[in-house]
């Protein structure tokens, strides 16, 4: 029975070590936080999106540049693959009417306590503040809460996660190591990050507040939904989506009238009285919030242009800003070990028996349940073929 450590006790290195466990092999599961899988309960807090369900194609296409890079692991293990295995440990799911996949529960702690326990049975093995810090020839090295421990491995996986949310555990710092080993690497980015926005105090009344039914615009990127206003900006799925647009500096746009064409509009406000204001025959006319008014006011002022300019940058109204927030605010990020930097199972070219999965890797897909699914798919890939370097090895 070969031994196996996986690093990282996210959802991606679960899985692994449930495919290695079910290959026959000794697992060892070392996680640096004082509990396992934090970003994933933290993410089940206002309801567990599990997956998209959706075409297969249509599912992979969200992956963007990683699409033709992820399309055969994902293949094995989509959207549907997803809500069986979440039945398997006794959740009862439901799809929303965007297609978005949730147990029952919405939580993600029952699924989490039912995942454990299989594991368990399993005779996987969870060490919990185990910290890795590289390797002592060829075996991984963990600072633990009985001092400096190395252990002897047949084969690795490294499920470390991204450079987000540091104080659940993605902190980006396994990139130092393995850059020390002449592993290819993209740089960190924020992915799935709100934006800063230096507001005037005509805003404040409006914090917290949401903006909905908007289509928000950046290059060839444009997505429909609703986005909060902050105290240090907007925050949302709506603006999720444009994140690399954003990213290369591409302008933002929002169409706070998205079911109304331009003709529509024109038609609606030759019929405006004299005496009406702009912002009353926004509301009354448009059925337009007192955010979305507030919202026009403060980016079309900004502008300085006349009404009747201003009225036509409804349909797409220049949102200003000042760059994503910080890269640890945001939901996910881009960049980790490049594709170039593995092979096809997932393996580290530069370190034969070391295999990567999860957010570590170097992709992005918006949130929605793309972000779990590509997590359970890389974790379950990497782990079977960890499986299969082992047999192929003895």
């Amino acid at each position: 029975m070969a031994q196996a450590v996986v690093i990282g006790a996210g959802p991606a290195g679960l899985m692994a070590a449930e495919q290695l466990a079910a290959a026959g092999h000794s697992v060892l599961v070392a996680e640096a936080k004082p509990s396992v899988a934090r970003k994933f309960l933290m993410a089940g807090k206002s309801g567990l999106n599990l997956t998209k369900d959706e075409p297969r194609d249509d599912l992979i296409r969200a992956y963007g540049e990683a699409a033709d890079w992820l399309r055969p692991i994902m293949s094995d293990f989509d959207a549907e693959a997803v809500q069986h295995w979440a039945r398997g440990l006794g959740q009862t799911l439901f799809v929303g009417s965007t297609g978005r996949v949730f147990p029952q529960a919405m939580k993600a702690s029952p699924l989490l306590r039912a995942w454990l326990a299989r594991l368990g049975k399993a005779g996987v093995e969870i060490r919990t503040r185990w910290r890795w810090t590289g390797w002592e020839s060829d075996a991984p090295v963990f600072d633990t809460p009985d001092g400096r421990r190395s252990v002897s491995t047949d084969v690795t996986v490294l499920a470390l996660g991204g450079a987000s949310w540091a104080r659940l555990g993605s902190d980006g710092h396994w990139a130092q190591i393995l850059a020390g080993k002449d592993v290819a690497l993209a740089p960190f980015e924020p992915a799935n990050s709100a934006i800063s926005v230096d507001w005037s105090p005509h805003m404040q009344p409006h914090f917290g507040a949401a903006l909905k039914s908007i289509r928000w615009m950046a290059g060839d990127l444009e997505s429909r939904g609703e986005a909060a206003i902050s105290r240090t900006g907007l925050e949302g799925g709506g603006l999720y989506k444009l994140t690399p647009a954003l990213r290369a500096g591409t302008p933002l746009f929002a169409d706070l009238t998205p079911d109304l064409d331009q003709q529509a509009l024109l038609a609606r406000l030759s019929a405006k009285r004299s005496k009406t204001t702009l912002s009353q025959w926004m509301r009354k006319s448009l059925n337009l919030s007192a955010q979305k008014i507030a919202l026009f006011h403060e980016m079309a002022k900004r502008g300085g242009h006349p009404q009747s300019v201003q009225v036509s940058m409804l349909k797409k109204l220049p949102v200003r800003h000042v760059g994503l927030r910080p890269m640890d605010e945001a939901i996910s990020t881009a960049g980790g070990v490049k594709q170039a930097a593995l092979g096809d199972g997932l393996m580290l070219t530069a370190l034969p028996g070391v295999f990567c999965a999860g957010e570590m890797l170097d992709w992005e897909a918006p949130t929605g349940g793309y972000l779990l699914t590509a997590c359970l798919a890389t974790g379950r890939w990497a782990g079977r073929s960890a499986a299969d370097w082992l047999e192929k090895a003895e």
